[in-house]
């Protein structure tokens, strides 16, 4: 019998750290009667949020944020949140993410364009690569073909070098010629040059 006196006395405390909320459309009187029979001293809008301090099965005495307390109808308290106040929190979620997003896209903006730049000029670079490999296999193909030639040439002396060598001669043999002749020519008469 103590344990049931015990269990009823302690009830309402352990009730005490539940909280419920003023279901959807709806303006719910605060009283000061336990009894909710005299005229409301303040009203309560759909989703706010209060403390149960004591709760039995027609009213229930509340705690408001602010500190208020008074009595309600326990058949208006939910203890879910209402579709309101869900839709609400999730808007102002929704808005909150929606700023960070836009301070994200800020922030981004300017290494977006660095990466632009860089990619333009990646495909500058692809391109003059390009360039410059068709350049170098053209010059392959070139000294290839040189290669090729001195090959063929490989023993040959080059026909100015011919020429030159040959007027070389002929002029180094007339003089030489001339001079042999003078030479000669003086050797005969005395030393004179007779022509």
């Amino acid at each position: 019998m103590r344990l049931l006196i015990g269990v009823l006395v302690l009830l309402p405390f352990a009730a005490a750290a539940e909280t419920a909320y003023v279901t959807d459309n709806l303006r719910l009187g605060l009283h000061t009667a336990e009894d909710t029979s005299d005229r409301a001293f303040r009203y309560l809008e759909s989703g706010q949020a209060m403390e149960i301090l004591i709760r039995d099965r027609n009213y229930a005495n509340v705690r408001l944020p602010d500190g208020t307390e008074g009595w309600v109808k326990n058949a208006y308290l939910v203890d879910d949140k209402p579709a309101k106040l869900i839709v609400a929190e999730t808007m102002a979620e929704r808005d909150t993410l929606a700023a960070e997003l836009e301070q994200s896209k800020a922030a981004f903006a300017e290494p977006a364009a660095t990466i632009e730049g860089l990619r333009n000029e990646t495909v500058a670079l692809t391109t003059q690569l390009e360039a410059s490999q068709a350049e170098v296999s053209g010059l392959r193909d070139e000294v290839a073909s040189i290669e090729g030639m001195k090959e063929q040439y490989k023993g040959s002396v080059p026909l100015s070098w011919v020429g030159g060598a040959t007027l070389v001669c002929l002029v180094v043999g007339l003089l030489g010629g001339l001079w042999w002749a003078d030479y000669r020519s003086r050797k005969r008469h005395g030393g004179i040059r007779i022509y």
